[in-house]
């Protein structure tokens, strides 16, 4: 039997960071706030994940108060939360996520993005969608002072 999450994370806009999304570095003059690499796609679906599996969230296994996660690269806790779900007896076989962020654009890097995210999960590229939208000047996205993203995860017992 299949099973579903719901992952959401947001992070705030800040100079001196780097912006990564889904592992991959999108250029930008401000990257995101945040203890690890701030990766607000990675950490929803890594909530999306863990969510599905009836394992927490996010916060619990990777607290911003463990040192061990400053500045960690969030592939790495994808990775090892994918681990995490192989003992249980469990994988993905469908992601579908949103990114919401006023600039920059998306659409440039979405196919790495894609293509990166795909990779780490062990999923074929069509079943790792990824889609961009906007604040339409509303909100904390609209006004430009962050991003946030919105994953849902699908997985299956391992056969």
């Amino acid at each position: 039997m299949s099973r579903t999450g719901i992952g959401i994370d947001s992070h705030a806009f800040a100079d001196g960071r780097r912006l990564v999304l889904g592992g991959i570095e999108v250029p930008s003059a401000r990257g995101l706030v945040g203890h690890s690499d701030a990766d607000v796609l990675t950490h929803a679906i890594v909530d999306a994940l863990l969510g599905a599996a009836g394992l927490g969230d996010i916060g619990q296994h990777f607290p911003d108060t463990d040192p061990a996660f400053e500045d960690a690269d969030s592939l790495d806790l994808l990775r090892a939360v994918l681990s995490d779900l192989e003992h249980a007896g469990l994988r993905a076989t469908h992601v579908d996520a949103t990114v919401m962020m006023e600039r920059p654009k998306l659409s440039p890097h979405r196919d790495a993005i894609r293509a990166r995210l795909a990779g780490v999960l062990g999923l074929e590229i069509d079943r790792m969608n990824l889609k961009a939208t906007t604040g339409e000047g509303m909100g904390f996205v609209g006004r430009g002072e962050g991003v946030a993203a919105l994953a849902v995860a699908t997985l299956e017992p391992r056969t």
